[in-house]
């Protein structure tokens, strides 16, 4: 029975609640009371020693609706005995016994000592108590964004892990409620102390009134009747108080630790030889000036002895410590882990030279770490995959103000940043006005000049494009990413978009993986995609496609198509104009149909085996006639069959990397396509 009922540990509490408050309206006989004190004495106890114990405030988060109900159960307690005072001038052996013992037949020293202790325990302890709970909640809460900008930072250098991150901010949200609620109980506190004076005084004047007036008493007996169960009262209440007050005191200053409180006590009070030495000589100068010598002395030599201790202790540790550290290194050189430590390589790197330090630093006001943060979070928004973790090193081997970006440890672009300047972008002619250093726009080559700060606001005025250096280098790497997404997709990061996708459309991914396609497989397909900046955030809808069409082929050129044809209104809308006209350049059948007879297949997909001079005549032609459709100001699109479409990208990505081809099965219903001309091929050149 004891068992069930400890495992309803919410009814228990209800009860218990609910108990005290009948308490403070039901009548308690003296034994009942007297065990009610004793334990609230012990629940106080164990209080404290909780405090003292614990390595951080958030392993004891519950104690601020702890202290609600141990305040409200002390208060029910307190009417209680004062019932029992009033009515039968006898509250039980324990607040009989308390008062005795602290008044030893004297009752105004008595009182006056009991007042002392209400003092201490009201305008020092709880008063300190509730300040510490106000200022450590509001510094809490201010800190909040700074911890997070940290943690985030952290997670996008790599020094911590999306696990530990996750934990990280759990603590802080904890922490910054626990301090919040930490201030609001507080103030419990504070009215408990004045509830216990009040309760006191009129313990003791309607004592008095009640024993000379209704019981007979004399006024002397009244007084010393009523003055020890009222000292005895306020003691057995007290001192639970002061020791709860001392409790919220110790959790609130207490800082997050590895070790409790006695052993940080011993190790850094006693973490100076010195500081003894010192204390040793004061000690002997008040002996000389007078003092009693024998405990001075005695102090000192005390005092002598201890440093003395520490300063032996501090040497062999030292001995112990480079002797431990000397084989620790020698282990570690023996260890296979270290050579594949070394082994080990980054899905991404950000190398910068050391004048770009402050880029970085938030302590020199950089918040590059913060917009790394903001790509990662917009290349997913738009993208539909996480962009591994991106490391930012740096190198010393660089020139001052370069920049390298690198992927799996091959560098892949680079640029030259002015960290104080800034980048002018001339659109094409020169502004004789703006001094500067000339420089080509790193993401888009175009033309552009870094300027002072003081010209930023001229250029600006003279129609000009300026940004500063961190948001060059972040468009700069936003654009690598966007170009790279393909090679940056691994099949660990496929199977957990996939694990993602099973929570909304659990059907189609067991009936697809690994069933008709393996995750490699998926992850081919969703590459293509990629590599054409299709974006891979409506994955059901690609898996949807896969799983209809895997069971006839298993061809990936062939599924990446269907998938396509599945996002086709996400692919063909940004293509549209005003008007929802879509404006494209066509292909000559006869083009198609010698791209669908030279199609060979390869183990790393389709090829279209062209002899290479009029493959090399096929690309000319289609960058004259997309070059003349730009000038025009339309977006270049191509329009072609299905099976000509992603090898005739392929064959021009090269030359024409931000070509658009769209096939005919990607025309939706409601738009209107305008044919701006058509691709042709001269006969000779076949």
């Amino acid at each position: 029975m004891l068992n069930r009922l400890l495992k309803q540990t919410d009814l228990l509490v209800a009860v218990a609640l609910v108990s005290i408050v009948v308490m403070m309206v039901v009548p308690l006989p003296t034994p009942v009371i007297d065990l009610l004190i004793a334990f609230n004495i012990s629940a106080a106890v164990v209080v404290l020693m909780l405090a003292v114990f614990n390595k951080e405030p958030l392993e004891f988060s519950v104690f601020p609706s702890l202290l609600l109900v141990i305040t409200l159960f002390r208060l029910a307690l307190s009417v209680s005995t004062t019932r029992l005072i009033l009515l039968n001038a006898n509250a039980g052996d324990i607040i009989r016994k308390f008062g005795e013992f602290v008044i030893q037949g004297n009752a105004v020293v008595g009182f006056i000592i009991f007042i002392i202790l209400v003092i201490v325990q009201f305008l020092v302890i709880t008063k300190g108590a509730e300040r510490v709970s106000e200022v450590t909640a509001r510094f809490t809460l201010d800190a909040m964004p700074g911890k997070q900008m940290s943690i985030d930072a952290d997670l996008n250098a790599g020094i911590i892990s999306d696990e530990e991150a996750r934990t990280r901010r759990k603590n802080i949200q904890r922490e910054a409620d626990f301090y919040g609620a930490m201030d609001g109980a507080s103030k419990f506190i504070k009215g408990d102390a004045i509830a216990g004076i009040l309760i006191v005084v009129i313990n003791i004047v309607a004592g008095l009134a009640i024993g000379m007036t209704m019981k007979g008493m004399d006024a002397m007996t009244a007084l010393q009747t009523y003055t020890i169960l009222t000292v005895g009262d306020g003691l057995v209440t007290q001192i639970p108080a002061l020791l709860i007050s001392t409790s919220t005191g110790l959790v609130v200053t207490r800082a997050a630790n590895d070790t409790n409180l006695g052993q940080d006590i011993v190790a850094q009070f006693f973490q100076a030889p010195k500081a003894m030495y010192v204390t040793a000589g004061v000690m002997i100068a008040l002996g000389l000036l007078g003092m009693p010598i024998i405990p001075m002395f005695g102090l000192a030599a005390v005092f002598i002895f201890i440093g003395r201790r520490l300063a032996k202790a501090s040497v062999d540790q030292g001995v112990q410590e480079t002797e431990a550290a000397l084989e620790q290194e020698v282990e570690e050189t023996k260890k296979p882990e270290n050579v594949m430590g070394v082994l080990a390589v980054d899905n991404m790197e950000l190398e910068i030279g050391y004048a770009l330090i402050s880029l970085v630093d938030t302590g020199q006001g950089g918040d590059l770490l913060e917009r790394i943060i903001l790509i990662r979070r917009q290349i997913a928004s738009e993208m539909g995959f996480v962009v591994p973790i991106i490391r930012v090193r740096d190198n010393m081997n660089l020139q001052p103000n370069q920049y390298v970006i690198k992927i799996r440890g091959a560098e892949l672009a680079s640029g030259e940043l002015h960290a104080e300047q800034y980048l002018c972008m001339t659109g094409g002619f020169e502004d004789e006005e703006l001094p500067g250093i000339p420089t080509k726009e790193p993401a888009f080559g175009l033309d552009a000049k870094w300027i002072n700060a003081s010209l930023r606001e001229q250029a600006e005025m003279s129609g000009h494009t300026v940004v500063d250096a961190p948001t060059v280098l972040a468009t700069h790497l936003t654009e690598i990413i966007k170009s790279q997404a393909h090679d940056l997709l691994s099949r660990q990061d496929v199977k957990v978009l996939i694990d993602h996708a099973r929570e909304q459309s659990p059907t189609v991914v067991d009936e697809l993986v690994p069933e008709l396609l393996t995750i490699g497989n998926v992850q081919k397909v969703l590459s293509n995609l990629l590599k054409e900046r299709v974006s891979i955030k409506n994955l059901p809808a690609i898996l949807e496609s896969l799983a209809d069409h895997a069971v006839a082929t298993k061809d990936l050129d062939r599924l990446t198509e269907h998938a396509r044809q599945a996002l086709a209104r996400q692919i063909v809308q940004p293509l549209l104009d005003e008007k929802r006209m879509l404006s494209v350049l066509t292909l000559e059948p006869r083009i198609e149909q010698m791209i669908l007879d030279n199609i060979k297949p390869s183990e790393y997909g389709s090829f279209v085996n062209l002899d290479p001079i009029v493959a090399q005549r096929l690309i000319t032609e289609v960058a004259a006639d997309v070059e003349k459709v730009a000038m025009n100001g339309y977006n270049p699109v191509i329009l072609c069959a299905p099976l000509v479409r992603i090898n005739l990208k392929r064959m021009t990505e090269r030359h024409l990397p931000h070509l658009t081809v769209l096939s005919y099965n990607e025309l939706v219903q409601g738009i209107e396509v305008q044919a701006l001309g058509m691709v042709v091929l001269e006969q000779n050149a076949s």
